[in-house]
């Protein structure tokens, strides 16, 4: 693994290496405290936009890690945002850091950023994927479940980001994969030519009953991500009618089916305030593997873990 761009550039086997380190990373920071790894390593960590988990929970893994991690805001506190070439501000950054994060909008720009860093590049989220999101997901699964293979999971949202990436996720893993999304907010199709060769173990469904039956696993995200009061906002509102996760629509899945939501949450569009609280132990958990997980990341990308 030179990169961190997409699931994509994993394999099942580096997956699985990334969920076992985070898990023994997670002992020892339990236990008192992780081996300084990243001791004289510098991380550049670069956002493009808002962020609470992703920037916390990298800041505070360098630094458990025994590393320097520096928070820059790319559009306002860099040369990049005054029309610096993306390719010149990648070359100038890794001669300083040893690897870079960037939170951004579009997965071609940190491509080209990774091309001309000559750095390991993790991706802290663009448009079209959220890796270190699901790579969470997954640790969180497997602690509670204890295996990955051959359990259901039915993602019920908006096809962006989270479900291109849990698609990829849960079929490496193993996993049988539904996502059930409303027509006109389908993922990617290259996720979904991909999910193709793995038969019947993946579904694209529109109706979420379907969808969470039998489920072990209920994941969705924040669907309505234009400003209230919108044009856009109110069409989303129509167009993921029925889509909320309730403890009606929840009753078809297994009774201890878990339910993880990436955050932050809206309760009372995506999800109803009522089952967001009572998995809000498995969402919390989820959130706090962010720390673990990337940990891991790093510790594979810089330390040969």
């Amino acid at each position: 693994m030179k990169h961190l761009l997409k699931m994509g550039d994993l394999t099942p086997a580096e997956v699985a290496h990334i969920l076992d380190v985070a898990d023994e990373l997670k002992a020892q920071q339990k236990a008192g405290g992780t081996e300084p790894l990243l001791k004289g390593k510098s991380v550049a960590l670069m956002f493009s936009k808002n962020s609470t988990r992703t920037r916390t929970s990298f800041e505070v893994g360098v630094y458990q890690l025994g590393g320097l991690g520096n928070y820059m805001n790319a559009a306002t506190e860099l040369q990049s945002g005054r029309g610096e070439p993306l390719k010149d501000t990648a070359r100038v950054l890794g001669r300083y850091y040893d690897c870079v994060v960037w939170r951004t909008y579009r997965q071609s720009d940190l491509e080209e950023f990774a091309e001309f860093a000559g750095v390991p590049v993790i991706n802290g989220l663009t448009d079209y994927a959220h890796p270190c999101q699901v790579l969470a997901d997954l640790m969180t699964i497997r602690e509670r479940r204890g295996a990955l293979a051959g359990q259901k999971l039915c993602f019920v949202g908006d096809g962006s980001n989270m479900a291109n990436s849990l698609i990829v996720g849960g079929l490496l893993s193993g996993m049988k994969v539904d996502c059930v999304c409303p027509h006109g907010y389908r993922p990617a199709a290259d996720l979904l030519m991909f999910a193709h060769k793995y038969g019947s173990a993946f579904r694209l469904l529109e109706d979420p009953a379907e969808g969470v039956k039998d489920a072990d696993v209920v994941v969705t995200a924040v669907w309505n991500t234009a400003a209230p009061g919108t044009s856009e906002s109110e069409s989303r509102l129509r167009d993921f009618a029925g889509f909320q996760l309730t403890s009606g629509l929840l009753k078809a899945a297994k009774p201890d089916c878990m339910v993880l939501h990436c955050l932050p949450a809206h309760r009372g569009e995506e999800i109803s305030t009522a089952v967001f609280e009572a998995h809000a132990d498995e969402i919390f958990t989820e959130a706090e593997n962010r720390l673990h997980v990337q940990k891991a990341v790093l510790a594979v990308l810089l330390a040969g873990k």
